[in-house]
């Protein structure tokens, strides 16, 4: 009973800062206001018992995202007029198409997946993990299973942080 009473307090804490994020003016505050969201989204993980998701949305999201909004924030000027610049060449319809291609592609194989599923696959799976833990059975399928989208993801950061320094430098 306790803990449904600490999950239910959590989540109206995260939904509360969360609406504070997108409704404040300040943009510094709304940062913030975001920090604030991801700790108590940390608070939830720990709570239902995935404390290696706790540690990890604190250290990433709390962390190391937050102060790269910060930067952004920072490097932009907010207080200048918007541009009143339309690109002729913009193709809105186009856009609109093709993101919803991808929605019902998504859709169709979110179905496919959903339809042909395999449980004893998936039973068998956990049987064969020769850890104990929620760390460690994370840890374990990261670099076995999933060593490739894991090196993946990796090598996106890298790139988007190389992309971030590139268009940060100032010229001299």
């Amino acid at each position: 009973m306790g803990q449904t009473i600490a999950f239910y307090i959590l989540a109206a804490f995260i939904l509360g800062f969360a609406i504070m994020v997108v409704t404040t003016k300040d943009t510094v505050h709304s940062v913030l206001f975001l920090v604030i969201d991801f700790l108590f989204v940390a608070a939830l993980y720990a709570l239902l018992g995935a404390e290696f998701l706790a540690a990890i949305q604190i250290l990433v999201y709390a962390g190391g995202i937050v102060v790269l909004y910060l930067f952004v924030v920072m490097l932009v000027n907010l207080k200048r007029p918007p541009e009143e610049y339309r690109d002729p060449r913009r193709r809105s319809v186009l856009g609109f198409v093709l993101s919803g291609a991808v929605l019902a592609e998504l859709g169709l194989i979110a179905f496919w997946s959903h339809s042909n599923a395999a449980p004893a696959l998936a039973a068998g799976a956990g049987a064969a993990m020769p850890v104990s833990g929620n760390t460690e059975q994370v840890g374990w399928l990261l670099y076995t299973s999933y060593l490739i989208p894991f090196e993946i993801a990796s090598m996106l950061l890298l790139v988007a942080m190389i992309g971030a320094i590139v268009l940060a430098k100032r010229e001299l």
